[in-house]
């Protein structure tokens, strides 16, 4: 490792690392541009020798690398180019007899919906055409084919002038396929990239959601009239919806999600970072000024954790990873980028407090789920990101699912503190750091003691008259410390409210409302509580806190 290396040699090193690609999804100008790339080229083998499917689709969450991979596989099949030089020195590259009779042999269709969420009908219905209309700019050489019948060059005229019909614009993937297999005398690869991006910001909402799917649907289902034209059909988007809603004719669709060999496809795995990225790392330890161990072991706490399938390696966010390696900083940049308005409004939807959204257990069908006509928050929750999987029971198929790492929790649980602090949220934050500083210090006192100052100033919210509320608030604010924090922790005679665990205190903390910490840490001590964690290695300490309903803040507290 470099951490064992002289200074001048890991000084040397640093110096000549590649460009990081942050904010860059195209595969060609990563590599012709010197750009550092995660290989994933082995995915072309497993797709073509392993996978007889003919429309197969991946989902992963949003920022993943799937635009990535779907730029990869188009420049190695995109027949208009010679892209071998790209593919120098990947694993794909020795694969000789698949680089012979597949690189930059098929003519190849990419487009990708990143940008098409709108909110209603025409403003996702003008993205979709925009979309297309670029498609079909970059494909315009069609025209100058004889071959072709003179009633496609009209239509495809007819959207490159912008004067297409509906009609037109729901069988342009009809007419590209076609023409392009007419010129070249091959089937055609389509590659769709982010298929459901219309669809997501509105999976709340009643009205906008069936106009917004049957456009979609509009559009995807000329592609069975297109199977004499296609070689085969990949797609990638966050969720899953059924196939009755969307792809009404498409009745071959292969999910891989889920399938072992894929799950890799996007993200980094601990062996790549560690393998490929050693020199970031080094960088980024020495910036900290911790040991490179240390700085792995941050890293994984903080980035780490996802595995879409059972066993899976270890996967490690890529957008918050290499921004971290760019700005040398452990910020959270995933969940920063943009929590989507359908998560935390889908949580509202479902009632979902708190401490219930990790450690879900759950058959494959209840989270490996179409997500449009949902019963249940568990499907959103694992295909967005904000769950995965971490265990399997084998004998009955049963899944165990939880928060990936510190940066989805931190963030999932900031997302939620405007339940409980309404407009007085960003105040609350800075509260919350500075109790946090009091824990720190084994000042629980100091803690409590600010908080009751602080919420005697919050106007009133919803369920405030109930104990439940407030465990949920205090279940928040001690995730957002990044300490290990659980509620209703069985006992052998009872549950405990609360169990909080810093690096060098245990925290058994009991809620009363309107009663008395007294009364708090009496069922403490009755029921004998501490002695369920008395091989935790650490001192437990007794928490009693009592909450006034009528002030709606904390009245008094006890510890011992």
């Amino acid at each position: 490792m470099i951490k064992n290396r002289k200074s001048k040699e890991v000084i040397a090193e640093m110096s000549e690392l590649l460009k990081l690609p942050v904010g860059i999804d195209n595969f060609e100008k990563i590599r012709k541009e010197n750009y550092c790339y995660i290989d994933k080229s082995g995915l072309i083998k497993e797709l073509l020798e392993h996978n007889p499917a003919q429309v197969m689709l991946i989902t992963r969450p949003r920022r993943f690398g799937k635009t990535l991979a779907m730029s990869m596989l188009a420049s190695f099949f995109d027949i208009r180019k010679d892209n071998s030089g790209l593919f120098e020195g990947l694993e794909i590259s020795n694969e000789k007899e698949i680089c012979k009779n597949w690189m930059n042999q098929y003519p190849t269709l990419f487009l990708s919906f990143k940008r098409v969420d709108g909110l209603n009908f025409s403003s996702a219905y003008e993205m979709l055409c925009s979309v297309i209309e670029e498609l079909c700019v970059e494909h315009e050489y069609l025209l100058k084919n004889a071959k072709i019948a003179d009633y496609d060059k009209e239509s495809l005229k007819r959207i490159l002038q912008k004067k297409a019909t509906e009609t037109e614009i729901k069988n342009s993937l009809q007419l590209l396929t076609r023409m392009m297999q007419t010129y070249y005398g091959k089937p055609v690869i389509l590659l769709i990239d982010e298929y459901d991006a219309p669809l997501l910001d509105v999976m709340h909402e009643e009205q906008n959601l069936p106009v917004l799917r049957n456009v979609m649907r509009n559009f995807y289902s000329p592609l069975k009239a297109c199977d004499p034209y296609l070689r085969f059909v990949f797609l990638t988007g966050i969720t899953k919806f059924s196939q009755l809603s969307i792809f009404s004719e498409l009745n071959n669709i292969k999910n891989i999600s889920m399938d072992e060999p894929y799950a890799a496809i996007c993200g980094i795995t601990e062996e790549e970072m560690l393998g490929q990225m050693d020199g970031y790392i080094s960088r980024l330890a020495s910036k900290l000024g911790i040991t490179h161990d240390e700085a792995v072991q941050k890293l994984k706490d903080k980035y780490d954790g996802y595995h879409f399938t059972w066993p899976s390696p270890d996967i490690y966010n890529p957008y918050s990873l290499l921004n971290a390696f760019v700005d040398m900083k452990l910020n959270s940049y995933w969940f920063g980028s943009g929590t989507p308005t359908y998560l935390i409004e889908m949580l509202r939807k479902y009632d979902v407090i708190p401490q219930t959204i990790g450690q879900r257990k759950a058959l494959v069908s209840a989270f490996d789920a179409p997500t449009e006509r949902l019963t249940d928050i568990t499907p959103l929750l694992y295909q967005s990101g904000y769950l995965t999987i971490k265990d399997k029971n084998s004998l009955v198929g049963l899944y165990t699912l939880d928060i990936p790492n510190a940066e989805i929790r931190i963030g999932l649980m900031e997302s939620l503190l405007p339940n409980y602090l309404a407009s007085h949220t960003e105040e609350g934050k800075a509260i919350v750091a500075q109790m946090y500083l009091c824990i720190l210090q084994n000042d629980m006192d100091g803690a409590l003691a600010m908080m009751q100052e602080f919420l005697l100033t919050v106007p009133y919210c919803d369920n405030t008259n109930y104990e439940g509320h407030y465990q949920q608030l205090f279940y928040v604010i001690f995730s957002l410390f990044g300490m290990y924090v659980d509620v209703e922790v069985r006992t052998p005679r009872g549950r405990v409210d609360m169990v909080m665990r810093t690096a060098t205190t245990l925290y058994v903390i009991e809620l009363k409302l309107n009663s008395s910490a007294d009364n708090a840490v009496r069922q403490i001590d009755l029921n004998d509580y501490p002695s369920r964690f008395a091989l935790c290695g650490l001192p437990i300490v007794k928490v009693g806190i009592n909450f006034n309903g009528e002030k709606r803040t904390i009245d008094d507290w006890k510890i011992g």
